[in-house]
Parts: structure tokens; C-alpha cells; sequence
């Protein structure tokens, strides 16, 4: 058997293409809406120098990427309190909406099946005039 034929290559592109199929993707205001009626966590993986030029979406749980499996999986020993069950609507917030995909995929592979993201990320809700709480230290 060749390499080739033993491991598919796949360019970002396709993969993100890919992942998105499989989300039922929201836009932000879907997302503030669903936070607002208390149907969505909104999970913010930016990291923290974004966080503080651009601000933060009040109520979102700041998880760095490299620790959103383990922050939200139910059954896991370092769990956060929001992790409350495989039922949680997850909603992923990375700055442009394109790290949150890969992010919400790989949490419905931990079974939170209702995961999912914001289309445009950070970016996208901030241009829809969303409420952002402003880091102290900007002023």
C-alpha cells in the first residue's frame, strides 16, 4: 500500500469545508440570543493578547484553545463548572470564526453534540454592535 492511499491528504481549505457541513453554525446575534435565553454557553478561545486589545463578550467562558477538550468535557477531571453535560449548547467564539470551527468539531467528537460556532467570530459580533466589555487597561 502507497502512502498516499494510506493516508488521505487534505489542504485546510477542504478540511475546514469539511467541518462546517457538519455544524449547524450560527451568526452572532443566533448566539447572543441563544446566551440571553440561557440555551448556549459562549466559550471565547482568543488568546489573551486579542482579548485584551479587542475586549470581551460579557458572560463568554474564556478557555485557551490548546485547553478547550479538557475544560469542556463532561466526563473529564479537569473539567469547568459549566461542563455540566454532553446536552450543553456549546457556542465557540475564536477571533474570525475560522479556529472556533475546527474547536467545535473536535467538541462533537467528545460527544457534545450541539456544539458548534460563530460565524465571523469576535470580529463579526463586534461589528454587530454586541455587547464588549472593554479591558481597564485601554481605558
Amino acid at each position: 500500500m502507497s502512502e498516499r492511499n494510506a493516508t488521505e491528504r487534505v489542504g485546510i481549505d477542504e478540511l475546514l469545508e469539511r467541518v462546517r457541513s457538519g455544524l449547524d453554525r450560527i451568526d452572532p446575534r443566533a448566539a447572543h440570543e441563544a446566551y440571553e435565553a440561557g440555551d448556549a454557553l459562549l466559550v471565547d478561545t482568543r488568546y489573551a493578547a486579542l482579548r485584551e486589545r479587542d475586549g470581551l463578550i460579557p458572560g463568554a467562558l474564556i478557555v485557551e484553545r490548546n485547553e478547550l477538550e479538557w475544560r469542556l468535557d463532561p466526563l473529564g477531571s479537569h473539567r469547568a463548572a459549566e461542563a455540566t453535560g454532553h446536552d450543553l449548547r456549546v457556542v465557540v467564539f475564536c477571533n474570525e470564526g475560522y479556529a472556533s470551527s475546527l474547536a467545535a468539531a473536535s467538541l462533537r467528537q467528545l460527544g457534545l453534540h450541539r456544539a458548534t460556532d460563530v460565524i465571523g467570530g469576535f470580529q463579526a459580533w463586534k461589528a454587530a454592535g454586541l455587547p464588549v466589555l472593554l479591558s481597564a487597561a485601554r481605558g
